[in-house]
Parts: structure tokens; C-alpha cells; sequence
């Protein structure tokens, strides 16, 4: 009978002998038949049932808890990086679209050409990026995330620097690196196991590591410059957004063109447009000239292919004056001149054609050069630009023209300019009669015509008159004027600016890859060494990634007297 029972309940575990110690709690449970597990939930169910309605209420964090969350992930080390790629990401448009800082006068051309979509991105501050209210959340974001991240970050390596290295584990040959040998000195009796750790301790210390004696085995670290690295890269990173914001506030930005034969006096009445920064004062501007003399550029005019008219060199040569001395330099691009403590950059250069016009009187009421601008993406320099005349007699005139340095017929017979010098220049321009616009007191373009009030000229047969020319050519107007000709001058654009932050700029640029330089190539590592009647365990581990670790382990074992340092099998 017992033994039926027992072949009927398989599940069943036998029962043990209880004892007073409670051990008949750990007795298996015997599996209820199944009716009793149905009749036992449902009695479950029913006492329970009240329970089972109640939902699970999440606890609230409230508006405190909210911000501490807030806090501490913006003060992550993870956020801090996305906030700088963020940063980087939207210094993008500051590159490829042109920027009313340096020159307004392609934002304006850019939002003539494009409608709509200039202006939308104009209602975004894409030609005012790095003023843009964007651009200075995510700015201050990051400084914020870069202080919340120092500062308990620096507390804690300090700590861990005063700190002695820990001690050694009980099973060392489960460390990454690891050597064990036996020592002849200390089996001779020429040392002790003292002696011999005095001496591992002495190594250790010549190698760099903090050390510190436990019993029988020493415990050493070092690459603590490898978290300073990591911290001086951070705290340089801060510093460098701190010297940036600090050099807008108290240093200023101008841009100037000069056609070659100018003089660049420094005063804001000469700037085309300045954009001085929030706490500095224009009547601080130091006093200097500067005179374009001559200005060269070289192109690439090899066999057609894929470097044909690309551009080689720039450079100018200007003559500047300050504090009574005068200088000649040259002004080449990436290698900007200073002049009484002021920064001049080479950004742009084009061509100003010079052109003469006589009104029906026959007297000259506009001669000299006028800056054309190239357009943008044109290998062959094509420039535009507008030539305003508003003492004629009589009416006013204006002109707007296309300048093509090498001028030349494509496939389909248009001009266009195939090479950027001036191998073959030639000037068409309309001409427009009427009322410029000039007194409405509404600012222009010099570069652009507002012909919304004037009559365009024609020719005797009533067509639009195209005024076509080479240097030294005069054409006659139908009004009895005439315009001339006369040559094609060159001009620069130059970036003029004055930030006082240079040198903190650059000791900024330094400790960045300094720091870099720290935490990349310094590994972090500890060290035991431990001995006991002769037997000597070397192990080492890496804080991080390491590949050199278990060399380490072979050369300290080596070292200290191991003739064979191999790695010996990791025992579990």
C-alpha cells in the first residue's frame, strides 16, 4: 500500500525529521491535489478581493523632485557631450550660409534671390547665428552641464589622490595581468620577505606608482593624471565658451572694402558696418591707417580638369600706419596682419571696373571704380553689380551691369567668363533713367539698383539699350551722355576686429589638448606585489582600457628578480 501511495505522487518529496533549530521550514511543500488548489485559490480570491480592486499608485515626484532629476541630468557627463555635438551641429549654418557679422551685403543678395525662403530662414536667425537666442540656450546649457560635471567630479579625484592604494585581493591570479615566480634571493636567505617587499616598494616608487604596505604584499597605483587630464580637458572646454562670450562683450567686429589705391582710416563713420561688442565703447578705437597698395591672386590655368581655375594664392600688400610708423606688409589669407593691437583678416576679393559718365552737357558726373561682387559659386568670377548717378543733369541715371574678367561664347552663345583673371574682360550693362530713390530717406544697396521708378534707356529702335564694352571703349547714351571704360581695379574685403581675449583664448587651446593628450595616452593601473617564504605573486589591473597591463605585470616581475616573467594560467 505505502508503495502505490509513493508511485501515485511522483511530485512528492519525503519528509525529514523535524528539529527543534526550525528546519521543518525548509521541508519541500507537498503538491496539493487539484480540486484543493482550485477550492484554495478561489477562497484566496474571495478573501483578497477587496486588495485586487485597489490600483498601484506610482509615487510623485512634485515640482522639487522634478528639478532634482532635471539637475542631475543635465549635469551628466552623457548630456554635457550631446549639448557640445549640438553646439558643433549648429555652428553649421554659421559656415554655410553668409552672416550679416562679416557681410551684409551677400545676406542682403542671398534674401533678394530667395524669396520666401531667405526670409524664413532670416526669421530664424540663420544670417545671425551665433547671436541667435538658439544658439545662446544651447551655449549656456552646456555651460551650466560642463559646471555641474567638474565640480563633484573634481572632489572626488582629489579624494582619490589623498587616498592610499587599495589593498590586494585574496586570489591575485584572477587578475588580468599576473606572474608568479619564486624568488632565489629570498629561498637563499640573501632577503626576507620584508626586505624583498622594501625593495618591490622601491621599484614600484621609481616607476611612478603611490605605494602602501599591507602585511605581507605592497598595493600600488598610478595614472592619476590620466582623471586630471579628463578634467583639465573639461574645465579648458568651459573656459574656452567663457573666453568666447567674454570676447563679444568687450572686443568689436568691422568690415571694410578697399579698392586698391584706399585708405582705411579707423573710425566708425569708415566702417560699411561694425558691430561693436555690449560693453565696449566706439570712441575707444585705436588709432591706425591702412592703404591698399596692390592686390594678386593666382589661378590654376593647367590643361582643363578637375583643378582648372581654382584658386592658389592671394595676397596684398598694404601699407599701414600707426603710432607715426609706417610698415609695408603682406595680407594673405589665414594670415591676418596686426596693426596698434587690432587684427586685420583677408575674407574676399573681386574686381571694380572704373567707369566714366558725362551727362548731355557733356560734364562728368561719375567717375572712379565701382565694386562689382562675384557671384557666389562662378570659378570664372562673373560679378555683378550697380553704378548710380544722381548728379546727371537733367535726370538721374543708374546702370546695373555683369563684369566677366575672361569673357568668352558657351555652346549655346552666351557670355560668360570661363577663368577668373583678366585675360579678356568685358562690361555689359542696362540703363535706366528717372528717380533713384535716393532722398526717400530708406536705406540701399550700393550693390543693387531700385529701378521701380525708373524708365529703362532704349536705342533708336525702341529696343532696351545694352551698353557692351572693353577697357577704354565709350559708348554714347540716347539722352546725349556717354559712359567710358576705363580698366578694372582690383579690391579686398577685409574683417577688422579687436578681442582682448587672445591670450586667454589660446592658454584655453593649449590645456585642451593638454588634458586630451592626458586622458588618452596615460593608462591608469594598479599594482601588487605579495610574497610569503619565497613564493612571489606580481598582478596587475587596469581602471579601464589598458593593453599593456599584463606586460606590465611580465617587466615588474622581471624586475624583481624573476628569470622566466611569463603569465602563468588564471586560477578560478
Amino acid at each position: 500500500m505505502a508503495d502505490k501511495t509513493a508511485g501515485n505522487t511522483t511530485d512528492a518529496a519525503p519528509e525529514s525529521v523535524t528539529d527543534t533549530s526550525g528546519a521543518a521550514e525548509e521541508q519541500p511543500r507537498r503538491e496539493q491535489p487539484a480540486t484543493g488548489r482550485a477550492k484554495a485559490g478561489a477562497a484566496s480570491a474571495k478573501g483578497s478581493g477587496k486588495a485586487d480592486r485597489s490600483e498601484v499608485t506610482q509615487p510623485q515626484l512634485g515640482f522639487l523632485g522634478m528639478c532634482r532629476w532635471a539637475w542631475r541630468q543635465l549635469t551628466t557627463m552623457r548630456v554635457a557631450l550631446i549639448l557640445l555635438l549640438v553646439l558643433a551641429l549648429a555652428s553649421i549654418p554659421g559656415s554655410l550660409l553668409p552672416q550679416r557679422i562679416q557681410d551684409p551685403a551677400r545676406v542682403n543678395t542671398f534674401l533678394e534671390e530667395n524669396g520666401a525662403w531667405g526670409s524664413f530662414l532670416d526669421a530664424i536667425g540663420m544670417f545671425d547665428v551665433y547671436s541667435s537666442i538658439w544658439f545662446s540656450a544651447v551655449y549656456l546649457l552646456l555651460m551650466i552641464s560642463l559646471v555641474g560635471c567638474i565640480v563633484p567630479r573634481t572632489a572626488q579625484h582629489w579624494k582619490a589622490m589623498r587616498s592610499a592604494p587599495p589593498k590586494a585581493p585574496r586570489r591575485l591570479g584572477r587578475m588580468p595581468g599576473y606572474v608568479a615566480f619564486t624568488s632565489a634571493e629570498v629561498k637563499d636567505g640573501v632577503l626576507d620577505d620584508e626586505e624583498f617587499l622594501d625593495a618591490a616598494q622601491a621599484r614600484l616608487k621609481k616607476l611612478g606608482y603611490r605605494t602602501s604596505r599591507h602585511g605581507d604584499h605592497v598595493a600600488a597605483e598610478r595614472g592619476y593624471l590620466r582623471e586630471t587630464g579628463n578634467l583639465v580637458f573639461h574645465i579648458a572646454i568651459l573656459m574656452t565658451t567663457l573666453t568666447i562670450s567674454i570676447g563679444s562683450l568687450f572686443g568689436y567686429e568691422g568690415q571694410r572694402i578697399l579698392v586698391e589705391g584706399d585708405t582705411f582710416t579707423n573710425s566708425l563713420v569708415a566702417y560699411d558696418s561694425f558691430d561693436p561688442g555690449t560693453y565696449y565703447n566706439p570712441d575707444n578705437l585705436p588709432e591706425f591707417r591702412l592703404t591698399l597698395d596692390q592686390f594678386t591672386s593666382s589661378f590654376d590655368d593647367a590643361a582643363p580638369g578637375n583643378q582648372f581655375g581654382q584658386p592658389r594664392t592671394f595676397e596684398a600688400t598694404v601699407t599701414t600706419t600707426a603710432d607715426g610708423v609706417e610698415k609695408t606688409e603682406q595680407l594673405k589669407v589665414n594670415e591676418p596682419i596686426r596693426v596698434a593691437d587690432t587684427g586685420v583678416y583677408l575674407t574676399g576679393n573681386g574686381y571694380a571696373p572704373e567707369v566714366t559718365v558725362r551727362d548731355a552737357t557733356g560734364k562728368v558726373v561719375r567717375s572712379g571704380p565701382q565694386v562689382f561682387i562675384p557671384a557666389n559659386g562662378d570659378p570664372g568670377y562673373t560679378s555683378e553689380g550697380a553704378i548710380k548717378v544722381p548728379d546727371a543733369a537733367g535726370t538721374q541715371m543708374g546702370f546695373v551691369g555683369v563684369l566677366l574678367p575672361t569673357a568668352t561664347q558657351n555652346e549655346q552663345g552666351d557670355l560668360v567668363s570661363n577663368f577668373a583673371e583678366l585675360r579678356n574682360p568685358y562690361l555689359v550693362m542696362s540703363g535706366y533713367t528717372g528717380d533713384l530713390g535716393l532722398d526717400s530717406g530708406e536705406p540701399q544697396s550700393v550693390y543693387t539698383l531700385d529701378a521701380s521708378n525708373m524708365t529703362e534707356m532704349t536705342d533708336a529702335a525702341g529696343n532696351p539699350l545694352v551698353i557692351q564694352l572693353v577697357p577704354g571703349e565709350t559708348q554714347e547714351l540716347p539722352n546725349g551722355g556717354s559712359v567710358t571704360f576705363d580698366g578694372v581695379k582690383r579690391f579686398i574685403a577685409v574683417d577688422i576686429s579687436q578681442d582682448p581675449t587672445q591670450l586667454l583664448m589660446f592658454v584655453s587651446s593649449v590645456l585642451v589638448l593638454l588634458g586630451l593628450g592626458l586622458s588618452l595616452f596615460i593608462p591608469r593601473r594598479r599594482v601588487w606585489v605579495r610574497v610569503k617564504d619565497g613564493e612571489v605573486e606580481v598582478a596587475a589591473l587596469a581602471r579601464g582600457e589598458d593593453p599593456m597591463v599584463e606586460r606590465a605585470a611580465r617587466e615588474l616581475a622581471k624586475d624583481l628578480g624573476s628569470e622566466n616573467a611569463e603569465d602563468t594560467d588564471k586560477k578560478d
